[in-house]
């Protein structure tokens, strides 16, 4: 394929029926023969913080799925599978979906409540591991944080769902809020650590959190909404015993952009695996 080719690239927000609202991401149904410069530069001209390209069909509701930041391919992309899931869902209609990502194997079912479309992903297997005290330093200094801004009942940790999220547990809402960190350096300690954001959080409650996402690694300051940090934060919230075996919590993000959005985890007892659903809607 050459590049006039000119794919049809929809446009989508996921966790939000508001297309104000949420991440919006790129979509293309149809990526075949797409070289990964061409879908590098549609990811860039968006600007969306990813887009996600179905590069071939293998089977009834089987796609292997790609997903490019506007700098580079990253493993894994929760808002961008979701937006593809209900993009599939309203061209074919609801169903159960199998994405075959860089990081694994990523069902995804679509339902239709009422009249809105509500699609649920299911992670690969995820792991938790400790944050060395150097790096910790490090990603404080970047945020410009100290150490006492941290919630202690909530210890920094980094956790993989499909990609890796340093996971900072802000004391309060105003810590949260105030994020103005810089770039340059947090990226480079991203880019060492091979994270792909900081899941910050705070705990309003037992089962609910808000929760901001720094992306200097895919070239925006800030993500609005973002399903695989989510999912890594359902693993870390298993890992210490912030969330019973069988849980559902709720995340806020997005709101301190302008760009609110919920996301919804949930853990299920038997099964090391989480589950991230979300609504979303078209975008123009």
């Amino acid at each position: 394929m050459t590049h006039d080719h000119r794919p049809e690239v929809l446009r989508y927000t996921a966790f939000s029926a508001d297309p104000a609202g949420g991440n919006p991401a790129g979509a293309v149904l149809d990526a075949a023969g797409l070289d990964e410069e061409r879908m590098l530069a549609i990811a860039a001209e968006l600007g969306y913080s990813e887009s996600a390209f179905l590069t071939e069909r293998t089977g009834e509701g089987a796609y292997t799925i790609r997903y490019f930041s506007p700098k580079a391919e990253v493993p894994f992309c929760g808002h961008a599978t979701v937006a593809t899931a209900l993009a599939l869902a309203e061209r074919d209609g609801p169903g159960a979906l199998e994405f075959t990502t860089p990081a694994g194997p990523v069902p995804v079912s679509v339902v239709r409540e009422g009249g809105t479309l509500l699609a649920t992903l299911t992670s690969v297997v995820p792991h938790v591991e400790e944050a060395a005290a150097a790096d910790l330093a490090e990603a404080l200094a970047a945020l410009d944080w100290a150490a006492a801004d941290l919630d202690p009942a909530l210890p920094p940790r980094i956790a993989y769902a499909g990609a890796r999220h340093l996971v900072l547990a802000a004391a309060t809402r105003e810590r949260l809020a105030d994020l103005d960190y810089d770039f340059a350096r947090l990226e480079v300690l991203m880019r060492r650590l091979d994270l792909t954001t900081l899941q910050l959080v705070w705990r309003e409650g037992p089962e609910v959190f808000h929760v901001r996402d720094p992306f200097p690694v895919g070239g925006v300051v800030e993500d609005p909404a973002t399903g695989a940090a989510a999912a890594a934060f359902g693993a870390y919230a298993r890992e210490l015993g912030l969330a019973p075996e069988a849980a559902v919590l709720t995340l806020h993000q997005g709101a301190d952009m302008g760009r609110p959005g919920t996301l919804t985890v949930e853990l299920r007892a038997g099964d090391p695996r989480v589950r991230v659903s979300g609504t979303g809607t078209r975008i123009g």
